[in-house]
């Protein structure tokens, strides 16, 4: 029986040391990408960078193709002109700082739960001046446009505003049928 236990400790204490080396290894390799590939830190994070410069470039094009479609769909006079490059002003997103996500979330999940509260508070009020200013932009916009102009701008004001508008707003299954009748 003493031998039997010694085995198993033996066994236990091989299993072991197998499971440390291994983890020794793991934690000294570097990560590995799509393909099986080596990546370092800074690698994935100028992989992250420039895919995010791609998506904001396609984001740019895209809203940028859709401006001149309204342009187009509401026939704009000169005299209108400067009224819907500042609606289309307003309605860019604001610019984020680059180093927001890690550093920010920290210092965040470091602060008591009022404080933290208070940031999401203060967030929501930069939120909504922001679309204040929007409406503002849009009002003005608005008071400029014929009838005719008004009609096709109702049409496509659900689309063209906001980033869920449209059929691809996020409530579609349960509120969007009700705001497009």
């Amino acid at each position: 029986m003493n031998t039997i236990r010694k085995n198993i400790l033996v066994a236990l204490a091989a299993v072991g040391f197998a499971g440390a080396a291994f983890a020794q290894t793991a934690a000294v390799q570097p990560a590995e990408g799509r393909h099986g590939h080596a990546v370092s830190v800074e690698q994935r994070a100028a992989h992250q960078a420039e895919n995010k410069a791609e998506r904001q470039a396609k984001r740019a094009e895209r809203q940028a193709q859709r401006a001149a479609k309204l342009r187009t769909e509401l026939k704009l006079t000169p005299q209108q002109e400067p009224a819907f490059a500042a609606f289309l002003a307003a309605g860019k997103p604001a610019q984020r700082p680059l180093a927001r996500a890690g550093g920010e979330r920290a210092k965040l999940a470091a602060l008591p739960a009022p404080q933290r509260m208070e940031q999401r508070i203060e967030r929501q009020k930069q939120r909504t001046a922001r679309m204040e200013a929007r409406l503002a932009a849009l009002n003005n916009f608005y008071a400029v446009l014929t009838p005719e102009q008004k009609q096709v701008m109702d049409s496509k004001a659900m689309r063209f505003g906001g980033k869920h508008g449209g059929k691809h707003g996020r409530h579609h299954g349960r509120h969007g049928a009700a705001l497009q009748s």
